[in-house]
């Protein structure tokens, strides 16, 4: 007898080839056969009929990194589909954290991953990945080695340029968490210290990355007014190291660079032409997210987040800060000039003092203090806070939307950010995907829009045994009803759960039916294995 038998499904196997008619029997977390099983006994019998049954969906960017170690269930993710995250982004996360670092770094992550009730007892990705896995949680985790956390472990949060003795020792600490099972190398241009970097430093580790075969992750250094010359900088690079480039949320902010999506396509296929392997994630809305000091130059952050707030008290930093984020720098994007002070709303905050803000555009709240000095009060909002202020940014355009979502080698990630009230995107993104740009819009085929959620992804980040319905691979699956599927969450009310997912199986075990959700330690931390321990060619 099987552990479920799901009868009556049209199988979308997450190939992309055609769906099919057939049932499916789990035992012991595995897919065990695949065909027409009438004579079969389960313990459980699901009926799929007039229902999808794909493989699980995979979350190519998160921002749950913290928020796992306080809820073994996030709702508001498996609810979507999703049944494996992929944790460590934009080079700014939980591990490899230093214990002298601990304070610093809590703050700098506070408006990204927020501020939730753990206990922070870790040093390495090997320490962060067993506290996840002690705290049972109900959906798989895999996770990236982050830059900016690797650096920090080797020297601090000065804004310098690392030496040779400094590269080589980061090396070292990216080998270490690539061993202990990160699935590829994060880092984020627009964050400190990744910001702090030189490309001397990032192609170093780009090196070790080619030797063991796994992606680099980016939030590139421009997204909109040097957008291309971003792009080509690292497509160079990359060529030059071997390794797969792969794109964090790929978009083009402003609505003066809208008209340049058809040419970072272009970048994108004449890469792939060229033999360098370049993928990349999206999420499907107009507007992006991130913590509210993302609006300040890089200088700012030199230090730290206490060193930055300094700086916000002293008037003539204060001053040029403003200055700069009026009219950008070379190398780096203003998000305030893009979005302008209507266009940023306030989605998170830590006191309560300042808990009306959440929901307003800073216009909006200098209505409500009678204030017009908007840059200004965006300052006054980060030190008050101490940097635990997140935003939401609305700086792109539907044309483009749609047109990086049609291109084969995107994947998707909700990059939700989950305090507050949060972008909509945390709740609704999977779902807004089918309903919306496949069944609506028909940007895409059901079948390739579900391949890129599920065996693409699994093969970026070598996931060997799910994302693809196959016998023996994991029992991580998605029933859902593809008349029905539709995102309910919206920028006014962020926290409401979609329609038409109906079931959601990780590992074998049912952690969504219908209405009700089961807190079950049915969740794998994912820990990528290397055949052989690769040369070290640095030395």
């Amino acid at each position: 007898m099987y552990d479920l038998l799901i009868r009556n499904g049209k199988i979308i196997d997450g190939t992309g080839s055609p769906w099919y008619y057939g049932d499916i029997a789990v035992e012991n977390g595995k897919i065990a056969r695949i065909g027409k099983l009438d004579h079969i006994e389960a313990a459980e019998v699901v009926d799929a009929k007039q229902k999808i049954v794909s493989p699980g969906f995979i979350d190519m960017h998160t921002h749950s990194d913290l928020v796992i170690l306080d809820e073994p269930l996030i709702e508001a993710k498996v609810r979507q589909g999703i049944t494996t995250d992929l944790l460590g982004q934009d080079g700014i996360a939980a591990a490899p954290l230093p214990e002298n670092y601990v304070s610093p770094w809590r703050k700098n992550l506070a408006g990204l991953d927020g501020t939730p009730p753990i206990e922070w007892d870790w040093n390495t990705v090997e320490n962060y990945l067993d506290k996840i896995e002690r705290n049972e949680p109900s959906y798989n985790l895999a996770t990236l080695a982050p830059h900016g956390n690797i650096r920090m472990e080797v020297m601090g949060l000065d804004n310098r340029p690392a030496n040779a003795e400094e590269i080589k020792q980061m090396q070292d600490v990216l080998r270490r968490s690539l061993d202990e099972g990160a699935v590829g190398l994060s880092t984020g241009l627009i964050y400190p210290p990744c910001c702090f970097a030189e490309m001397e430093e990032l192609e170093a580790l780009c090196q070790v990355i080619a030797e063991y075969g796994v992606p680099l992750v980016i939030h590139q250094r421009s997204e909109g007014d040097e957008i291309l010359e971003s792009m080509q900088e690292l497509i160079n690079m990359m060529k030059r190291c071997g390794a797969h480039l792969h794109f964090s949320h790929l978009k083009n902010c402003g609505k003066d660079n809208w008209h340049k999506t058809p040419d970072v396509l272009a970048k994108i296929d004449q890469a792939r032409s060229d033999g360098l392997e370049v993928t990349f994630d999206q999420y499907p809305y107009t507007a992006g997210s991130t913590m509210l000091s993302a609006i300040l130059p890089p200088w700012a952050h030199d230090g730290g987040t206490e060193a930055m707030l300094e700086r916000l008290e002293t008037p003539e930093l204060r001053k040029q800060i403003v200055k700069e984020m009026a009219s950008a720098l070379k190398g780096w994007d203003s998000m305030s000039k893009w979005a302008g002070w209507d266009g940023i709303v306030i989605t998170s905050v830590a006191s309560p003092e300042n808990h009306s803000f959440v929901g307003k555009t800073i216009e909006q709240i200098g209505a409500m203090k009678g204030r017009q000095d908007y840059a200004e009060l965006a300052l006054d909002l980060i030190l008050e806070e101490k940097n635990a202020v997140g935003m939401i940014d609305f700086v792109m355009d539907e044309a483009s939307v749609k047109k990086i979502l049609a291109h084969p080698a995107g994947t998707i990630g909700s990059d939700g950010l989950l305090g507050g009230e949060p972008h909509p995107r945390a709740y609704g993104s999977f779902p807004r995907i089918l309903g919306k740009y496949v069944r609506e819009e028909k940007v895409l085929p059901l079948e390739d829009m579900i391949r890129r959620m599920t065996s693409q992804p699994a093969r970026i980040i070598g996931l060997q045994d799910r994302g693809i319905i196959r016998e023996g691979l994991a029992a991580d699956l998605v029933l859902f009803e593809p008349n029905k599927v539709i995102d309910q969450a919206t920028y006014e009310n962020p926290r409401q759960f979609n329609k038409g997912i109906e079931m959601v199986i990780v590992n074998g075990q049912i952690v969504i039916r219908g209405e009700e959700a089961y807190r079950k330690p049915a969740g794998q931390v994912i820990r990528r294995s290397y055949a052989a321990a690769p040369l070290n060619v640095s030395s």
